[in-house]
């Protein structure tokens, strides 16, 4: 190899690894938001020990390896998957199902996070617009909330009726019953925090202006109804835990731990392998001499700040 072939070898080894970098850049961005959080809770003197930084990122980039391994199966499967995320306002579903989409293929793997019904649809079936999103074959959905909203925050904030609410614990287990007789593999997670610790996330979000989007009305009247969605979330727990869709407990306290141990949990739940791949070979570049690019129009291009 001759000093020039070398030099040539240096720069494109170079430039991989600066590829690769960029490529974190959205995950270091989080974490440097978490870091933020982190400074004003070491401010309180309530910083708890958490996942070593290197261990997190280490474990976190290996897990989302499996998961795009466990993309590829469903796609080639043609399988079908449904992921429930409940819990509390600011319990972390967000954080975790960020971690799960983040290097994953938007087209095979979505997020369905329903607003609020409209006039229309509050006359519908209840779960008819659920079933609007619901996957086909080689599609993943992630619901960041679903529709135990019923048993939630509608029976909490009287959204709904009695009647409607007894019929939703009567029709759930069979609806559930029937995604997963038509080959649905549907997993459910419930994370969990303190009374104390969502608290704590409310104060800063009302803090942080760069979260404060994030607060919405109904999580501020959330506060003074705790012991209401308690015990809404214990009786829905009695009635929905069931033997082919049981609820799985997420201890959401620790960020960080959390979303690993989801992670973690959520490919153990599926019979996923590793797809071999197809050596991929690009073609030449073909070239025409008889082509011109034309030019672009100095007012087309967009102004460049940095």
């Amino acid at each position: 190899m001759t000093a020039a072939d070398r030099k040539s070898e240096i720069s494109k080894r170079a430039r991989i690894i600066q590829e690769m970098a960029d490529d974190l850049d959205e995950e270091l961005e989080m974490e440097l938001d978490d870091a933020r959080l982190d400074e004003l809770l070491d401010e309180t003197g309530t910083l708890k020990p958490t996942v070593d930084r290197r261990l997190y990122f280490r474990e976190l980039l290996r897990l989302q390896g499996e998961l795009i391994k466990l993309q590829d199966w469903v796609q080639s499967e043609r399988k079908k998957v449904v992921v429930l995320f409940e819990g509390r306002d600011a319990a972390g579903k967000g954080g975790v199902i960020k971690r799960i989409t983040q290097r994953l293929n938007p087209r095979i793997c979505r997020v369905a996070a329903l607003p609020a019904p409209n006039e229309r649809e509050r006359t519908q079936w209840y779960f008819q617009r659920y079933v609007a999103h619901l996957p086909a074959g080689g599609e993943i959905v992630l619901f960041d909330r679903s529709w135990y909203n019923r048993a939630g925050v509608e029976r909490v904030m009287g959204f709904c009726s009695e009647a409607e609410y007894q019929e939703f614990f009567k029709t759930v287990p069979e609806f559930e019953r029937m995604l997963i007789r038509s080959g649905i593999i549907l997993v459910k997670y419930w994370f969990s925090i303190t009374d104390d610790e969502q608290q704590f996330r409310f104060t800063m979000r009302i803090k942080d202006p760069l979260k404060q989007w994030k607060l919405s009305p109904m999580d501020v009247e959330s506060r003074s109804r705790w012991e209401a969605y308690t015990k809404a979330k214990e009786t829905m727990l009695e009635h929905t835990h069931l033997p082919d869709s049981p609820w799985w407990i997420v201890d959401a306290v620790d960020k960080k731990r959390a979303r690993l141990n989801c992670i973690a949990h959520l490919l153990t739940q599926i019979p996923y392998q590793e797809v071999v791949r197809a050596p991929v070979t690009l073609p030449p570049r073909v070239r025409h001499p008889d082509y011109q690019r034309g030019p672009v129009p100095p007012e087309m291009y967009v102004p460049a700040k940095y």
